[in-house]
């Protein structure tokens, strides 16, 4: 075989394909990234009404907030639904100087649903209504619970407040108060709406009391229930998942004076991220739309890293496959999210399929291929994760051959070497979008001054970064993360998190003081969007 000019031809096809897309990881390639990036954010934020959006975060948590709020969080692919209680800080006591994450936060009555695909493409009204039904049916079940003495009238006062957490695009002045503007991730809303009126009128037809009298299956009296009229809801706070990342992990651990929460950033169905940035480096227009805006100086910011614009440092330098293009091309949204079709989870299985088809087809073999794999998306990047990249090869080929069977085939279409190229064009898929996202995530830290990449013309004497720290101790700069694909995909984290470790090493000797983490905000969209309903009282 090692003689067969044919099989040598083809290996070299294959090579060339996984250095198409593992040919950028590089330091020198990745640092270019990493400040071609920054400078693209400067520009962006500066000149762009449509990225760098602000939002009416002007303050970040103290760790003190109180209360219980009820949460949502919509995401691409899911809902969550569920009460949020914050008891803030013990202070005064020995558990204070030792409080973890959870002594702080008590969550209760999480429900979790899908998002079906009719309900993305469905009318606005619809997708409401369903998301108004599952926020009373969480109600519903902490009425149930509640002992039998309690006041069936109003056990959670006249009215709820309500933080949420909206994973797509949207403008806002206020906290609680947001325009949902074209969504992608897959929904066909693409006009304006008022995201607050939406979700109350989804919710509305649960505030009407019945008066019914009856029993339940277990011949159990439904009385405190049917006469119990659901609360009305008060939206208290509206983010998005980055923000609410951000916002959750700030409020759940107590830093110490050297560590502080930087950046937050979801790798999920898709990606975004939001930092805190000065009020002085943003277009005009946007300072206008903050509520007070003679009085604040720096603004959580919604980035949105991903849309047209953004992937300009991937185009100069010659990052983009053909195969990127091709599914760009083929998406629902062409040239609408570029940078986001290259690194989260809604595609990075489509990246493989189209990839592993183009290199099948091109075997000197007359391989029929499995219809199946000519379908769009018939890939999923969970499949990818949990089985391809998990399973020994005698689950991986039963599942292969359960999913993507050829039809009609004398031979076995799964051999040991296609499963190896599935295999090796995962793995190539998934590391670059790990290193990718790392060299933006160097980038927007270097826009925003908290690290630093040289610059030729610039002075290596510049001072760099926001805290304050003694000289000699090392400052720990904190990236907030959430979602799917950075939580579940083997490898995925660790890649990211040393690739960034190693650009900002080697960015600028004023680095040496800097260290920059990941730390995963755990179910932050929920979280955070009850933190932020709780801090009504420092936001305007």
């Amino acid at each position: 075989m090692d003689g067969n000019p044919i099989a040598k031809r083809y290996q070299d096809v294959i090579s060339e394909a996984l250095s198409a897309f593992n040919g950028c990881l590089t330091e020198s390639t990745l640092l270019d990234l990493a400040r071609q990036f920054s400078d693209t954010y400067g520009d962006l934020a500066k000149h762009s009404t449509e990225h760098f959006l602000v939002t009416p975060v002007t303050a970040l948590p103290t760790g003190k907030e109180n209360g219980k709020f009820l949460s949502i969080d919509v995401g691409g692919t899911n809902l969550r639904v569920g009460f949020i209680e914050l008891l803030g800080e013990l202070e005064g006591t020995a558990q204070a100087a030792q409080q973890t994450p959870p002594s702080k936060i008590k969550r209760s009555h999480d429900k979790n649903w899908s998002i079906e695909e009719h309900l993305k493409i469905d009318q606005a009204q619809d997708l409401f209504a369903w998301i108004g039904d599952c926020i009373a049916e969480v109600i519903t079940d902490a009425l149930d619970e509640l002992p039998a003495s309690e006041s069936v009238e109003s056990p959670f006062g006249d009215e709820l407040l309500l933080g949420i957490t909206f994973s797509f695009p949207m403008a806002q002045k206020r906290l609680s108060e947001a325009t949902l503007l074209p969504m992608g991730k897959g929904f066909a809303i693409t006009s304006n709406l008022n995201l607050g009126e939406m979700l109350l009128a989804g919710y509305s037809r649960h505030l009407v009391e019945s008066t019914t009298n009856g029993k339940n299956g277990h011949g159990e009296s439904n009385k405190k229930r049917r006469l119990s009229k659901l609360p009305r809801i008060r939206i208290a706070a509206i983010t998005n998942d980055t923000v609410a990342t951000f916002a959750s992990l700030a409020y759940a651990v107590k830093a110490a004076p050297n560590s502080r929460v930087a950046m937050g950033l979801i790798v999920g169905t898709g990606t975004n991220a939001t930092v805190p940035m000065n009020v002085g480096v943003l277009h005009p227009s946007k300072i206008d739309e903050l509520a007070d805006s003679r009085n604040v100086e720096t603004i959580v910011i919604n980035t949105e890293w991903t849309i047209r614009g953004t992937d300009k440092p991937l185009i100069d330098l010659n990052i983009k496959t053909k195969w990127d293009l091709q599914l760009d091309r083929e998406s629902t949204a062409p040239g609408f999210q570029p940078f986001e079709y290259m690194t989260a989870g809604r595609y990075l299985g489509e990246i493989v399929r189209l990839v592993f088809v183009d290199l099948v087809s091109q075997e000197a073999t007359e391989a029929k291929l499995p219809p199946s794999l000519t379908t769009k998306n018939a890939i999923l990047t969970r499949f990818l994760s949990e089985v391809v990249a998990r399973a020994d090869d005698v689950t991986l080929v039963k599942e292969l051959e359960k999913r993507y069977a050829p039809l009609d085939s004398p031979t076995a279409f799964w051999t040991p070497g296609r499963i190896k190229l599935l295999k090796d064009i995962s793995y190539a898929v998934q590391q670059r979008s790990s290193a990718l996202i790392a060299a933006a995530c160097v980038g927007l830290l270097d826009c925003v001054h908290d690290i630093r990449i040289d610059r030729p013309d610039k002075s290596l004497t510049e001072k760099n970064g926001n805290g304050d720290y003694t000289e000699g101790e090392i400052e720990e700069l904190v990236i907030a993360y959430a979602g799917g694909t950075i939580s579940q995909y083997p490898e995925w984290l660790d890649t990211c998190q040393r690739w960034v470790g190693t650009l900002v090493t080697k960015s600028s000797l004023s680095n040496s003081s800097k260290r920059v983490v990941l730390k995963e905000a755990l179910d932050g969209g929920i979280i955070g969007a009850g933190v932020l309903a709780g801090m009504t009282d420092d936001i305007a």
